[in-house]
């Protein structure tokens, strides 16, 4: 049973997917610091400084802090939209890299070996 455990977790697919979710843990954070520390105090600034999580309601001697979910709910939307953008950018530039050999690979063997004939009968 160790020996079956072993070959399963030494599998490629299950180390690739360990990969990547430590380097989705670590690029979580670096998302979290940018709309964190930068995206949510411009909207601050261009909303005033408003604070949603202060909202709530006391229905008898319980509070429904309905304010954070609101917070929470914008912070989600923001950390989408920066995901979206990373994502887009990353994917624009794999395009731009797909491309290069792309242009050099358009040029069939026959096109190279006619071109070349035609280049010697014009000498």
């Amino acid at each position: 049973m160790l020996k079956e455990f072993k070959s399963f977790a030494m599998k490629g697919n299950v180390v690739d997917l360990a990969i990547g979710v430590i380097i989705g843990g670590a690029f979580g954070a670096i998302v979290s610091s940018l709309v964190g520390d930068v995206v949510m105090p411009i909207i601050g600034a261009i909303t005033g400084g408003v604070d949603f999580s202060g909202l709530h309601i006391a229905v008898g001697s319980a509070s429904i802090a309905y304010g954070k979910f609101i917070q929470a709910t914008f912070v989600f939307l923001i950390v989408a939209f920066v995901l979206f953008l990373v994502v887009k950018a990353m994917n624009a530039m794999k395009k731009k890299e797909e491309a290069k050999p792309a242009a050099e690979k358009t040029v069939s063997d026959e096109v190279k070996l006619l071109s070349e004939i035609r280049d010697l009968l014009k000498k």
